[in-house]
């Protein structure tokens, strides 16, 4: 399929160049007429009745498989919730967290996130680290950073894989080894606080891939992750209301439910609760939206007709860099990676002293779509595999003449 006939799929496309994939991505016609079509079937069927019931079970069935063979991993492994915060406090809870404990988080992930690690400490007393990753964005190894922030009693890593703020990637692989399997003797750091050392129990990876699903190739159990949460409305341009948590085998057995309902219960002929059920589904709770699910499913398939998650991805590093370049021409501008991005974020800096937000709602009346961040205070403009030269270059135009 040509970039242009795909493009026609969606709607929001029209009338506007739009930059805000890692915000939300726009609905493609065949994701919308399938929801249309299953909220008809739920109400021509009967909601609640025998035979939607049934079907119900066999949407979130096919929709655990939709996903699990994107993230190459077992459906089992998939839970099925609202959002990416969702999944991240499924796994931030489940643990059975003990007063001294510690967690380590990096200094770039979302307010949502950290508001909910505050909580813990409040709640549990535990003990919270911060690593800082920003730092690493040009030069600097996070692999390294990390390693070094780690004590003996850390129990839990959060990190974004890719940091929402800057577009950085983190190398997950590497890092989920230095936590699985740290080094013998690593460097003492932290003003005298022992360090990481063998013995210590291992270190669980939850990670808010909230900007790297539907953006990078990936493979899961590769990487040894232990929890992956995510959703459906950015870069795989599904609904809203829909995204999933991976949780590995190995994590399964110690995280906890945190939320608990009669999607992840087993019960037996007179309703008595037997317990949670096998697999990540136990952390599933009662009635969703389950018209969603053909959305998110159409919207998954629609990117296959393009391409390949490889080609996908290596259109976005080229577009991304195409940006980075164009942008990088214009005196009043300073891009805060020095080199080409590795995803869909390019994240730059006015230099003139307009204020970042004057720039967005001043290119949002010309119809073109990009976002302020705050931490660090820049505009982040995000281009996926069907954005098009034509669309950057009358982004780069429209801040040139400012």
């Amino acid at each position: 399929m040509t970039k242009d006939n795909h493009r026609q799929q969606f709607p929001a496309l029209a009338n506007k160049a739009y930059f805000n994939y890692g915000g939300q991505g726009p609905l493609p016609e065949s994701a919308l007429e399938a929801i249309y079509e299953a909220y008809k079937r739920v109400q021509l069927g009967g909601p609640f009745s025998g035979e939607v019931g049934a079907w119900v079970v066999q949407e979130a069935m096919l929709t655990r498989r939709a996903i699990a063979s994107e993230l190459a991993v077992p459906a089992e492994t998939i839970a099925l919730t609202e959002d990416v915060t969702v999944g991240c406090n499924i796994a931030l809870w489940g643990i059975d967290w003990k007063a001294g404990d510690r967690l380590l988080l990096s200094d770039c992930e979302h307010p949502g996130i950290v508001a909910s690690v505050m909580e813990l400490q409040r709640r549990f007393k535990i003990e919270v680290d911060v690593c800082p990753l920003a730092a690493t964005l040009n030069e600097g190894s996070p692999v390294q950073v990390i390693a070094d922030s780690l004590r003996p009693n850390t129990r839990l890593l959060v990190i974004s894989h890719i940091l929402w703020n800057t577009g950085q990637v983190l190398p997950l692989n590497e890092i989920v080894k230095v936590c699985h399997e740290p080094p013998l003797t690593p460097p003492c750091q932290g003003g005298g606080q022992e360090s990481f050392n063998a013995k210590s129990r291992k270190v669980r990876v939850l990670v808010d891939a909230a900007q790297s699903v539907g953006v990078l190739p990936l493979n899961l159990i590769e990487s040894g992750v232990d929890f992956y949460a995510f959703t459906g409305h950015k870069w795989w341009c599904g609904p809203e209301g829909l995204g999933g948590l991976y949780v590995s085998a190995a994590a399964l057995a110690d995280l906890h439910p945190v939320f608990i309902g009669w999607r992840g219960i087993v019960t037996d002929s007179s309703a008595k609760v037997l317990g949670p059920k096998a697999g990540s589904q136990r952390y599933e709770i009662a009635t969703s939206a389950y018209p969603l699910y053909a959305g998110l499913r159409s919207a998954i398939a629609l990117q296959h007709e393009w391409g390949t998650i490889a080609e996908r991805y290596a259109e976005i590093c080229r577009l991304s860099k195409y940006l980075w370049e164009r942008l990088s021409e214009l005196p009043d501008v300073e891009c805060l990676r020095t080199s080409a991005p590795e995803a869909g974020l390019v994240s730059f800096r006015l230099m003139n002293g307009m204020p970042h937000n004057q720039l967005v709602n001043l290119l949002e009346k010309q119809g073109i779509m990009v976002r302020t961040i705050l931490s660090p205070d820049c505009v982040r403009a995000c281009v996926h595999y069907f954005t098009t030269e034509a669309e950057i270059d009358r982004l780069v135009e429209a801040i040139a003449i400012l």
